[in-house]
C-alpha cells in the first residue's frame, strides 16, 4: 500500500510538471533543478533511479546551465559588435568611397562607374538604364585586367542631355578571346552623405543611393 501511494504521488507530480512545462516553453535552470528534485522525492523506492541515470541528468543540468551562460554572453557580444559597426559606419560620412553596386545618380551632367575584370577582356559592352529599366545608352569600355572606369556624360543614344537627379544603372558585359565572361563586379564612387542603421548591416547613402556598408571596398578621401 505504501508503494502504491508513492507511485500515485509520482504520477501526480509528473503530470503537474508536464503541464507546467507545456505552459511555459522557456525552461530555466531553476525549473530543471526542480524537476530533478521532484524525481528524487517521488521515485519508487522499489525501483530507484540508477546512479548512472542520476549522473547523466546532473551532467545535462550542468551543460544546460553552461549553454545558458554562453547564449547570454553571445547576445551581449552581438549587441556590442552591432554598436561598433554602427560607430565605424558613421566615420564614413563626408568621405569619398568606392562601393560594389551598379546604380548611381546623375549629377552635374555625368555619372562615374567602375568595373573589375578577372583578366583582360577583348570585348566590353556597356549599357545604361533608367529607373524604369529602359536602356538610354549603349557603348564600349576598356578591357584592362583589374579595375576599369567609365564616365557617362548623361546623354542618351540620341545625344540628348538627361536631367540631373535621375538614378541610372550600368550593365557591363566583358568577355575574353574565348568568349568567356571575365567580369567580377561593378562599382560606383561618391561621397557618403548619410547612414541608415535600422537594419543589422548599416546602409550608407552614396550619390543618393543606399549601399550596404559591407560593400564598401575603398575610401579615397
Amino acid at each position: 500500500m505504501t508503494v502504491s501511494a508513492t507511485s500515485s504521488a509520482s504520477t501526480a507530480t509528473t503530470t503537474s510538471s508536464s503541464s507546467s512545462t507545456s505552459s511555459n516553453s522557456t525552461l530555466t535552470s531553476s525549473d530543471f533543478l526542480s524537476l530533478l528534485v521532484s524525481e528524487l522525492q517521488n521515485q519508487n523506492p522499489l525501483d530507484a533511479t540508477s546512479t548512472t541515470d542520476l549522473v547523466n541528468q546532473l551532467t545535462s543540468y550542468a551543460n544546460f546551465t553552461s549553454q545558458q551562460s554562453i547564449n547570454s554572453n553571445l547576445s551581449s557580444l552581438a549587441s556590442s559588435f552591432s554598436s561598433l559597426v554602427t560607430l565605424n559606419s558613421v566615420n564614413y560620412i563626408g568621405h569619398t568611397v568606392e562601393a560594389k553596386t551598379d546604380t548611381s545618380t546623375l549629377s552635374n551632367g555625368s555619372a562615374t562607374f567602375g568595373y573589375s575584370l578577372s583578366s583582360a577582356a577583348s570585348n566590353v559592352s556597356i549599357s545604361i538604364s533608367d529607373s524604369s529599366g529602359n536602356v538610354v545608352y549603349t557603348g564600349t569600355g576598356t578591357g584592362n585586367s583589374g579595375s576599369n572606369s567609365f564616365t557617362w556624360d548623361g546623354k542618351d543614344s540620341s545625344g540628348n542631355q538627361l536631367a540631373d537627379g535621375g538614378q541610372y544603372t550600368i550593365s557591363v558585359t566583358a568577355t575574353n578571346s574565348s568568349g568567356n565572361s571575365v567580369l567580377n563586379y561593378t562599382t560606383v564612387t561618391g561621397t557618403v552623405t548619410g547612414i541608415d542603421t535600422s537594419t543589422s548591416t548599416p546602409s550608407l547613402t552614396v550619390n543618393g543611393i543606399s549601399v550596404s556598408a559591407a560593400n564598401i571596398i575603398g575610401v579615397t578621401s
